[in-house]
């Protein structure tokens, strides 16, 4: 009696704790607790290693949001800067200060004006436009991917790594701990045996030895000689080529940038290396005065558990709350926390267009199950859904009226938005932003709408199965 009295205050007392410890967001404090009843000292050790916040116990002072503050200063006057909307050639942006200045006020790093943008709509594309822009570098290159594999796909960037170290180019290679895993050893060995830099963020023992394993480095990031850099969605296997018969085509966005925003992508890359090394790269060579002539507005948002604001969703409910006309979003996993299904129903009850395009073959059943359990209480508000069916949908693209558009890492699901680094590129220039719409248009052809009369009949067992993922959505 004694023994199950003791157990039952521990129980109650490790549940007041998370209720202490995630009052900010309820849902997640609701999945830890079911999860810690149904497996009562599972539940709590998964909670001690995995639930952790990253910065708690730890004397570490956050990155601030906004402006310059997070800029080096040798880069400040090189960087052109906009000052405001009148500099940034999209007539629609007229009388929305307030917009621009919310935007910029999540970064820390500034809204360049002197880039020059090109979509990459497919991982073939993609790869030729990375790998050409390596074949070209004198100084360096830096390379940073989620998942980085040894297949065919990896040899590539592999050989021309190896190639450019030995011509005496410094090459670093930053790759996700948990997310490049299977990396083989003996291909990371060629790599440090030619020359070439590579490290591991948070590696899955240390990850759980500091409490910080469930925070994982999403982002993508190629940047050579400091004036070409390119970010988006893809990764490195042969799955992003279309190659892996599992999830068959792929459907993804990068962006290559020549310009200022170049900068911002360095800079990135080179705080999330001294994270992994434990040394600072910061030489001034590595932030060379850049030929490129463009005009395009770029701004680059880096979000993460290391920063004091939450800038994912902060960008996400802004951008939707800013629309008048359309919000086309294209994500492999939408896990949105109540914040956001807050406003997008408030963009469709105001005459907003909103279509969510999501996979129709999923890469994670669990995860897509989840997904669905969120659609039809929005299908209910207006929101329009599709089902990509020409292969794996996994472009994280954000298409606002003709304000903005989004090419990044993040999905819209609660781990991009709270656990991962991520990294988002805001494209304002009319002919990005047209050529993104297009995009998401010709997607629409290859999608089925989920039909809201059809999908809200699906039997109690699937409707058990989803509400039971949405329970834990905000853990996976």
């Amino acid at each position: 009696m004694k023994v199950a009295v003791i157990l039952l205050c521990l129980y109650i007392l490790q549940v007041a704790l998370i209720l202490c410890l995630e009052f900010r967001r309820p849902q997640r404090a609701l999945a830890w607790i079911t999860l810690s009843l149904c497996f009562p000292p599972a539940g709590l050790a998964a909670y001690y290693f995995l639930g952790a916040d990253y910065w708690r116990g730890r004397r570490i002072r956050r990155g601030s949001p906004g402006g310059c503050r997070g800029l080096r200063p040798e880069l400040r006057a090189k960087i052109h800067a906009v000052a405001g909307v009148s500099e940034c050639g999209n007539p629609q942006l007229e009388g929305h200060e307030h917009l621009l200045r919310l935007l910029t006020g999540l970064s820390e790093y500034p809204l360049t004006g002197g880039n020059t943008c090109r979509v990459l709509g497919d991982g073939e594309e993609a790869y030729n436009a990375m790998l050409e822009a390596m074949e070209c570098a004198r100084e360096h290159i830096h390379i940073q991917f989620y998942i980085f594999r040894g297949d065919e796909a990896g040899e590539q960037f592999q050989d021309v790594m190896i190639r450019k170290a030995r011509q005496g180019i410094k090459v670093r290679l930053l790759c996700d701990g948990l997310g490049s895993l299977k990396l083989e050893r003996s291909f990371v060995r060629a790599l440090r045996q030619a020359g070439v830099e590579v490290h591991f963020f948070l590696r899955p023992l240390s990850g759980l030895a500091s409490r910080r394993f469930n925070y994982r480095n999403h982002r993508k990031i190629v940047v050579v000689d400091g004036t070409v850099g390119f970010t988006g969605g893809l990764n490195v296997g042969k799955e992003y080529l279309g190659k892996d018969p599992q999830t068959g085509a792929w459907r993804d966005t990068h962006v290559r940038i020549v310009g200022d925003a170049v900068y911002s992508l360095q800079d990135v890359f080179l705080r999330d290396w001294q994270l992994a090394a434990g040394n600072a790269k910061g030489h001034p060579r590595l932030f060379p005065q850049h030929s490129g002539k463009g005009a395009e507005p770029v701004l680059i948002i880096p979000s993460g558990p290391d920063r004091a604001v939450d800038a994912t969703p902060a960008l996400f409910t802004a951008a939707i709350g800013a629309a008048r006309q359309r919000i086309w979003i294209a994500s492999p996993y939408f896990i949105p926390d109540p914040a956001i299904c807050r406003a997008l129903k408030n963009a469709v009850l105001g005459g907003t267009d909103v279509r969510i395009m999501i996979p129709g073959k999923p890469d994670s059943e669990l995860v897509y199950q989840a997904s669905l359990s969120y659609v039809e209480n929005l299908q209910d508000a207006g929101v329009k859904f599709y089902r990509y069916t020409a292969g794996f949908m996994h472009a994280k693209v954000m298409v606002i009226d003709g304000l903005f558009a989004t090419v990044g890492s993040a999905n819209l699901d609660m781990r991009s938005c709270y656990s991962n680094f991520e990294l988002t590129t805001v494209l304002f220039d009319p002919e990005r932003i047209n050529s993104l719409a297009e995009d998401f248009s010709r997607d629409l052809k290859h999608s089925e709408f989920i039909d809201p009369q059809i999908f809200m009949k699906r039997g109690w067992k699937v409707k058990l199965i989803q509400g039971l993922c949405q329970l834990f959505s905000p853990l996976l």
